[in-house]
């Protein structure tokens, strides 16, 4: 029986890929159903019956009342997946607890978005002892095409955030230039072309804009508040690193801009909304080709 708390966009999807590989899951939600998962009422139940138990949860602030929840309901053996996007100082705070209960934690930051959540391709960037890591592997299958162990706890949220933090800037970048070339007339499917054979190209260049443009915003990913949440949390570990941030102010401005017009509840490729709203409301989605 393996635990799944938190049945949002990402933990619900991974949830549904457990489930169809013929996996039971007992889950909590506060709010979110999932279809094939035994639904309990709270993160200690989920401890009592399973002794691999997932996290999908916002951030930090909610991470360790969850924990601290569910670890005297756990059983000695159990591992603890923290596949949230959280602090690391946090992250090796709670290890230091679970390991006093006789629990292994282990952190798990994952890449890809909901469609690679729906497909099982999700990249894994785990932290903790990498026997524990190995261990794990086969409840990770069904939702992971790759998995990366980075080091000991807390490397994998730590690597989490400084992934996170270059889709921030190419998918603001990206945004940008899409009003910018919208504007001046060009031809966006053409110029995403010539962006995907140059030196420009990224992740939101190659696999969001050509979607966006044709008006499929990819609804249901990471929104612009969560967008801001990370990357606020990367210029805390750049801090705590004394490692100077000097490209974060961009995508900060960019995805509090979308969230203060309005689009931060909704998925953070809407950005692009926001600049095209200062723009004078000028909108990428290109006219079909008669």
């Amino acid at each position: 029986m393996i635990g799944m708390i938190g049945l949002g966009n990402m933990g619900g999807r991974m949830a549904r890929r457990l489930v169809d590989a013929g996996i039971p899951v007992v889950g909590y939600d506060p709010v979110a159903t999932v279809t094939g998962v035994d639904a309990v009422g709270g993160p200690a139940e989920v401890a009592g019956r399973a002794t691999t138990v997932l996290l999908s949860l916002p951030d930090s602030t909610v991470v360790e009342p969850v924990v601290r929840e569910l670890l005297p309901a756990a059983r000695a053996g159990t591992t603890v997946v923290d596949l949230s996007t959280a602090s690391p100082a946090s992250t090796v705070a709670l290890a230091a607890e679970a390991a006093a209960h006789d629990v292994t934690y282990l952190d798990a930051g994952i890449s890809g978005g909901a469609a690679a959540a729906e497909k099982g391709t999700l990249t894994i960037m785990a932290g903790g002892d990498a026997a524990a890591v190995d261990a794990i592997r086969p409840v990770l299958e069904p939702i992971a095409a790759t998995v990366h162990h980075l080091g000991p706890v807390g490397a994998g949220h730590t690597a989490k955030l400084l992934n996170n933090f270059l889709n921030a800037v190419t998918l603001a970048a990206t945004a940008e230039v899409m009003v910018a070339g919208q504007r001046a007339g060009l031809d966006l499917r053409t110029l995403l072309a010539a962006i995907n054979g140059g030196s420009g190209q990224s992740f939101a260049s190659s696999n969001r804009f050509p979607r966006i443009v044709e008006g499929d915003y990819l609804e249901g990913g990471l929104t612009s508040r969560l967008m801001t949440k990370d990357v606020t949390l990367y210029t805390e570990l750049l801090g705590r690193l004394g490692v100077p941030s000097l490209n974060a102010a961009g995508p900060i401005a960019s995805f509090g801009l979308a969230a203060h017009l309005g689009y931060g509840d909704v998925i953070s490729n809407r950005v692009v909304d926001a600049l095209g709203d200062l723009a004078g409301g000028v909108r990428i989605q290109q006219q079909e080709v008669s």
